[in-house]
């Protein structure tokens, strides 16, 4: 085999067709893709995975913990919360960030299985 294409259309109809009605709409591809590429860079995917182990943190604390200017985190975690990766709430002059639901549910199908079940103890 060469490429990835059938040499013949074998369509099994039935199956194709039924599929094809329950297909994603192009704005729910659209959303999931775009909480997908949040998730791909290796920075946001340290920081949400800093969330995952912590309750919330602090721009300063991820900047520490990531080894990242604050400025650049602070721009990661604005992609993760237009996503709905995480959530933020400002306490005084600091801004604190954690996972929503959907954040968690998104880094368990992401991270090992072994990394998920890794906890920090303060």
């Amino acid at each position: 085999m060469t490429d990835d294409r059938c040499d013949l259309l074998c369509l099994d109809l039935q199956v194709a067709e039924r599929l094809r009605r329950k297909r994603l709409e192009p704005q729910e591809a659209d959303v999931a893709a775009g909480k997908a590429r949040a998730l791909s860079d290796p920075t946001r995917l340290m920081l949400a995975a800093a969330l995952l182990e912590a309750s919330e943190l602090c721009v300063c604390d991820l900047a520490w913990i990531a080894e990242r200017s604050q400025t650049l985190v602070s721009h990661h975690v604005r992609a993760l919360r237009t996503h709905g990766i995480v959530r933020s709430r400002r306490e005084g002059k600091m801004v604190m960030y954690s996972l929503t639901a959907e954040g968690r549910t998104l880094l368990a199908t992401v991270l090992p299985a072994a990394r998920r079940g890794k906890r920090v103890h303060a």
